[in-house]
C-alpha cells in the first residue's frame, strides 16, 4: 500500500487553477456590461477550443440555454461554460475532455429548481444533442430558473 495520497488529479488541479485565473480577471474588469460582455466572451472562446464533438454539442447546448432562459448570464466556472443567476452559478456543461471521461455532462447546481419529490437529476450525459434532446434541456433550464 502507498503512502503518497494525491487530493486532486491533475485535470481538477488545472480547473481549479483557470478558475483562480477567472476570479482575478473579472476583479479587474470595470463596469458590469463589460463584465458580462466578456464572460460571454470567454465561454465562447472556451467553447471554440474543445475538440469537435464536445465543441458542437457546447456550441447548441448554449444555444439552447442563452435562447431558453436569458436571466441566465454566461461565465467561466473552473474552465467550463457555465450560466449563473445573479452571480450563481445554476448549471453547467463539462466536456467530456475536461476530465477524460466518455461523455460530456449537463450539471445543474442546488440552485436549480428542479426538484421533484425527494430525489432528483442534477447531471445528464451527452453523447450527442439532437432535436429531443435541445427540448429536454429548454424545459430544464426553464424549470431551473422559475
Amino acid at each position: 500500500m502507498s503512502s503518497t495520497y494525491q487530493a486532486f488529479t491533475a485535470e481538477e488541479r488545472a480547473a481549479m487553477k483557470e478558475h483562480a485565473q477567472g476570479q482575478k480577471k473579472a476583479a479587474r474588469r470595470s463596469s458590469r456590461a463589460d463584465k458580462a460582455a466578456q464572460d460571454q466572451a470567454d465561454v465562447i472562446a472556451k467553447i471554440a477550443e474543445m475538440r469537435d464533438s464536445d465543441r458542437i454539442m457546447a456550441e447548441r447546448v448554449h444555444a439552447v440555454i442563452t435562447g431558453s432562459a436569458p436571466a441566465l448570464a454566461p461565465k467561466l466556472w473552473y474552465g467550463m461554460p457555465a450560466y449563473a443567476l445573479d452571480g450563481k452559478i445554476v448549471c453547467h456543461f463539462q466536456s467530456a475532455a475536461k476530465f477524460k471521461t466518455r461523455y460530456a455532462t449537463l450539471g445543474f447546481s442546488d440552485l436549480a429548481a428542479l426538484d421533484d419529490g425527494t430525489m432528483w437529476a442534477a447531471g445528464f450525459a451527452l453523447t450527442e444533442v439532437t432535436a429531443e434532446v435541445e427540448a429536454r434541456i429548454s424545459a430544464l433550464v426553464k424549470q431551473a430558473v422559475s
